[in-house]
Protein backbone atom coordinates (compact mmCIF):
# COMPACT_ATOMS: atom_id res chain seq x y z
CA UNK A 1 0.00 0.00 0.00
CA UNK A 2 1.08 3.80 -0.72
CA UNK A 3 1.22 6.15 1.58
CA UNK A 4 2.95 9.85 1.72
CA UNK A 5 6.51 10.25 3.48
CA UNK A 6 7.52 13.71 4.58
CA UNK A 7 11.02 14.20 2.76
CA UNK A 8 13.34 16.96 3.48
CA UNK A 9 15.84 16.09 0.77
CA UNK A 10 18.36 18.97 1.59
CA UNK A 11 20.21 19.58 5.14
CA UNK A 12 23.44 20.31 6.40
CA UNK A 13 25.53 19.21 9.04
CA UNK A 14 28.23 20.85 10.76
CA UNK A 15 30.62 19.63 8.42
CA UNK A 16 29.23 22.72 5.79
CA UNK A 17 31.10 25.85 6.53
CA UNK A 18 28.27 27.85 6.61
CA UNK A 19 26.19 25.54 9.18
CA UNK A 20 26.10 25.89 13.07
CA UNK A 21 28.18 23.31 15.00
CA UNK A 22 24.99 22.52 17.37
CA UNK A 23 24.01 20.98 13.36
CA UNK A 24 25.97 17.63 14.87
CA UNK A 25 24.48 14.66 13.55
CA UNK A 26 23.24 13.04 16.98
CA UNK A 27 20.69 16.64 17.03
CA UNK A 28 19.86 16.77 13.26
CA UNK A 29 18.54 13.14 13.81
CA UNK A 30 16.71 14.62 17.00
CA UNK A 31 15.69 17.75 15.45
CA UNK A 32 14.25 15.66 11.94
CA UNK A 33 12.14 13.25 14.28
CA UNK A 34 10.39 15.97 16.37
CA UNK A 35 9.37 17.45 12.81
CA UNK A 36 8.27 14.51 11.84
CA UNK A 37 9.98 14.01 9.19
CA UNK A 38 10.03 10.35 7.66
CA UNK A 39 12.96 10.54 5.05
CA UNK A 40 15.92 13.27 5.09
CA UNK A 41 18.98 13.54 2.59
CA UNK A 42 22.25 14.59 4.39
CA UNK A 43 23.78 16.96 1.80
CA UNK A 44 26.85 19.09 3.06
CA UNK A 45 29.04 21.20 0.45
CA UNK A 46 31.00 19.42 -1.55
CA UNK A 47 31.54 16.50 1.48
CA UNK A 48 30.35 13.90 2.75
CA UNK A 49 32.18 12.42 6.13
CA UNK A 50 29.33 13.05 8.49
CA UNK A 51 26.77 11.00 6.27
CA UNK A 52 27.92 7.56 7.91
CA UNK A 53 27.83 9.39 11.59
CA UNK A 54 23.98 10.88 10.94
CA UNK A 55 23.63 7.28 9.99
CA UNK A 56 24.19 5.82 12.44
CA UNK A 57 22.57 8.21 14.39
CA UNK A 58 19.32 7.44 12.99
CA UNK A 59 19.94 3.66 13.03
CA UNK A 60 16.90 2.08 15.23
CA UNK A 61 14.91 5.11 14.67
CA UNK A 62 11.97 5.96 12.73
CA UNK A 63 13.54 8.02 9.82
CA UNK A 64 15.47 7.38 7.14
CA UNK A 65 18.57 8.91 6.02
CA UNK A 66 19.17 9.20 2.01
CA UNK A 67 23.63 9.90 1.17
CA UNK A 68 23.41 13.30 -0.63
CA UNK A 69 26.07 15.80 -1.02
CA UNK A 70 25.42 19.53 -2.43
CA UNK A 71 27.91 20.16 -5.19
CA UNK A 72 29.64 23.38 -6.53
CA UNK A 73 29.81 23.08 -10.36
CA UNK A 74 32.93 25.14 -12.13
CA UNK A 75 29.86 27.78 -13.11
CA UNK A 76 29.32 28.22 -9.21
CA UNK A 77 26.00 26.09 -9.67
CA UNK A 78 24.54 24.10 -6.73
CA UNK A 79 23.86 20.71 -7.83
CA UNK A 80 22.19 18.44 -5.26
CA UNK A 81 22.95 14.61 -5.87
CA UNK A 82 20.94 12.08 -4.02
CA UNK A 83 22.11 8.24 -3.90
CA UNK A 84 20.84 5.01 -2.76
CA UNK A 85 24.23 4.02 -0.92
CA UNK A 86 26.62 5.64 1.18
CA UNK A 87 29.36 3.48 -1.35
CA UNK A 88 27.98 5.46 -4.25
CA UNK A 89 28.38 8.53 -2.30
CA UNK A 90 31.93 8.32 -1.58
CA UNK A 91 32.78 7.47 -4.70
CA UNK A 92 31.39 10.50 -5.63
CA UNK A 93 33.49 11.86 -3.27
CA UNK A 94 36.60 10.53 -4.75
CA UNK A 95 36.44 12.21 -7.84
CA UNK A 96 35.20 15.50 -6.04
CA UNK A 97 38.08 15.70 -3.90
CA UNK A 98 40.42 15.41 -7.00
CA UNK A 99 38.62 18.45 -7.92
CA UNK A 100 38.42 20.43 -5.40
CA UNK A 101 41.04 23.27 -4.49
CA UNK A 102 42.19 25.53 -1.63
CA UNK A 103 41.79 25.19 2.01
CA UNK A 104 39.31 26.70 4.65
CA UNK A 105 40.02 29.64 6.51
CA UNK A 106 38.20 29.02 9.64
CA UNK A 107 38.02 32.76 10.49
CA UNK A 108 36.54 33.65 7.12
CA UNK A 109 34.04 30.80 6.75
CA UNK A 110 33.94 29.08 9.91
CA UNK A 111 35.14 25.62 11.24
CA UNK A 112 34.49 22.22 9.02
CA UNK A 113 34.10 19.53 11.88
CA UNK A 114 33.19 15.82 11.42
CA UNK A 115 31.13 14.55 14.29
CA UNK A 116 30.28 11.14 15.47
CA UNK A 117 26.86 9.60 16.41
CA UNK A 118 28.07 10.21 19.81
CA UNK A 119 28.52 13.72 19.36
CA UNK A 120 32.06 13.38 19.60
CA UNK A 121 34.33 15.57 17.06
CA UNK A 122 36.55 12.93 14.80
CA UNK A 123 38.12 15.67 13.49
CA UNK A 124 38.06 19.10 11.10
CA UNK A 125 37.94 19.38 7.38
CA UNK A 126 40.82 21.58 6.20
CA UNK A 127 39.22 21.79 2.22
CA UNK A 128 37.73 24.97 0.84
CA UNK A 129 34.26 23.12 0.83
CA UNK A 130 32.74 26.52 0.41
CA UNK A 131 34.43 26.68 -2.87
CA UNK A 132 33.46 25.73 -6.59
CA UNK A 133 34.93 22.33 -8.44
CA UNK A 134 36.69 22.66 -11.57
CA UNK A 135 33.91 20.84 -12.56
CA UNK A 136 31.37 21.94 -15.48
CA UNK A 137 27.68 21.05 -14.64
CA UNK A 138 26.99 18.58 -17.89
CA UNK A 139 30.24 16.60 -16.63
CA UNK A 140 28.53 16.21 -12.71
CA UNK A 141 25.72 15.40 -13.90
CA UNK A 142 27.11 12.62 -15.97
CA UNK A 143 28.86 11.33 -12.90
CA UNK A 144 26.06 11.04 -10.69
CA UNK A 145 24.15 9.28 -12.95
CA UNK A 146 26.60 7.08 -14.07
CA UNK A 147 26.49 6.23 -10.00
CA UNK A 148 22.78 5.67 -10.33
CA UNK A 149 22.25 8.60 -8.10
CA UNK A 150 19.33 11.26 -9.07
CA UNK A 151 20.86 15.32 -9.90
CA UNK A 152 18.99 17.71 -8.91
CA UNK A 153 19.59 21.83 -8.87
CA UNK A 154 19.26 23.16 -5.65
CA UNK A 155 17.55 26.60 -4.87
CA UNK A 156 16.81 27.31 -8.55
CA UNK A 157 15.02 30.53 -7.77
CA UNK A 158 18.03 32.07 -5.81
CA UNK A 159 20.13 35.11 -6.76
CA UNK A 160 23.13 32.91 -6.65
CA UNK A 161 24.66 29.91 -6.73
CA UNK A 162 21.33 28.17 -8.87
CA UNK A 163 21.89 27.04 -12.22
CA UNK A 164 19.25 30.35 -13.60
CA UNK A 165 21.35 33.04 -11.62
CA UNK A 166 24.76 31.58 -13.16
CA UNK A 167 23.41 30.65 -16.42
CA UNK A 168 20.14 31.99 -17.38
CA UNK A 169 18.06 29.51 -18.42
CA UNK A 170 17.82 25.23 -18.51
CA UNK A 171 18.64 23.78 -21.60
CA UNK A 172 16.26 21.10 -22.97
CA UNK A 173 18.90 18.79 -23.25
CA UNK A 174 20.06 19.22 -19.87
CA UNK A 175 19.45 15.99 -17.89
CA UNK A 176 18.58 17.27 -14.90
CA UNK A 177 15.90 14.42 -13.10
CA UNK A 178 13.83 17.22 -10.95
CA UNK A 179 14.35 21.37 -9.92
CA UNK A 180 14.76 22.13 -6.22
CA UNK A 181 12.22 25.59 -5.65
CA UNK A 182 13.48 26.76 -2.54
CA UNK A 183 11.27 27.54 0.80
CA UNK A 184 11.04 31.45 0.22
CA UNK A 185 9.54 30.62 -3.09
CA UNK A 186 7.35 27.50 -2.51
CA UNK A 187 6.25 25.11 -5.19
CA UNK A 188 2.52 26.52 -5.77
CA UNK A 189 4.41 30.61 -6.66
CA UNK A 190 7.45 28.09 -8.61
CA UNK A 191 5.27 26.56 -10.58
CA UNK A 192 3.76 29.99 -11.79
CA UNK A 193 6.85 31.75 -12.13
CA UNK A 194 8.82 28.40 -14.07
CA UNK A 195 6.11 27.72 -16.07
CA UNK A 196 8.35 26.79 -19.20
CA UNK A 197 9.81 24.22 -16.50
CA UNK A 198 6.69 21.93 -16.23
CA UNK A 199 8.24 18.82 -18.17
CA UNK A 200 10.32 18.71 -14.89
CA UNK A 201 9.10 17.55 -11.16
CA UNK A 202 9.92 20.04 -8.80
CA UNK A 203 10.64 19.34 -4.99
CA UNK A 204 10.94 21.68 -1.61
CA UNK A 205 13.43 21.53 1.00
CA UNK A 206 14.35 23.08 4.10
CA UNK A 207 18.08 23.71 2.83
CA UNK A 208 18.90 23.63 6.58
CA UNK A 209 22.18 25.33 8.31
CA UNK A 210 20.79 25.58 11.38
CA UNK A 211 18.53 22.65 13.80
CA UNK A 212 15.36 25.46 13.98
CA UNK A 213 15.07 25.40 10.39
CA UNK A 214 14.79 21.52 9.57
CA UNK A 215 11.74 20.72 8.26
CA UNK A 216 10.73 23.86 7.62
CA UNK A 217 10.20 22.94 3.64
CA UNK A 218 9.20 19.69 2.91
CA UNK A 219 7.80 17.24 0.39
CA UNK A 220 5.41 15.03 0.58
CA UNK A 221 6.29 12.19 -1.31
CA UNK A 222 3.35 8.81 -2.50
CA UNK A 223 5.85 5.76 -1.78
CA UNK A 224 5.58 2.10 -0.89
CA UNK A 225 8.42 2.35 1.59
CA UNK A 226 11.32 4.71 2.89
CA UNK A 227 13.80 4.27 0.21
CA UNK A 228 16.08 5.72 -2.27
CA UNK A 229 14.48 3.09 -4.71
CA UNK A 230 10.69 4.96 -4.30
CA UNK A 231 11.83 8.08 -4.66
CA UNK A 232 13.65 7.56 -7.54
CA UNK A 233 10.27 6.13 -9.35
CA UNK A 234 8.21 8.95 -7.72
CA UNK A 235 10.73 11.52 -9.16
CA UNK A 236 9.95 9.62 -12.45
CA UNK A 237 6.00 8.81 -11.73
CA UNK A 238 6.22 5.09 -12.14
CA UNK A 239 4.07 2.28 -10.43
CA UNK A 240 1.64 5.21 -8.91
CA UNK A 241 4.60 6.82 -6.98
CA UNK A 242 4.35 10.19 -7.46
CA UNK A 243 5.28 13.77 -5.78
CA UNK A 244 2.04 15.03 -3.94
CA UNK A 245 3.38 18.98 -5.44
CA UNK A 246 -0.21 20.29 -4.65
CA UNK A 247 0.14 19.85 -0.88
CA UNK A 248 3.15 21.74 -0.70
Amino acid sequence: MLKIYNCDLHIHTCLSPCAELDMHPKALVERALARHLDIIAVSDHNASANVPYVMAAAAGKNIRIIPAMEITTSEEVHLLALFGSLSDLLELQSIVDRHLFGENDEDRFGVQAVVNERGEVEGLNNQLLIGATDLPIDAIVDIIHGLGGLAVPAHIDRESFSVLSQLGFIDESSHFDALEISKRMGMREGRIRYAELARYPFVTSSDAHFLKDIGTSTTPILLKEATFEEIRMAVFGQNGRQILEKQC
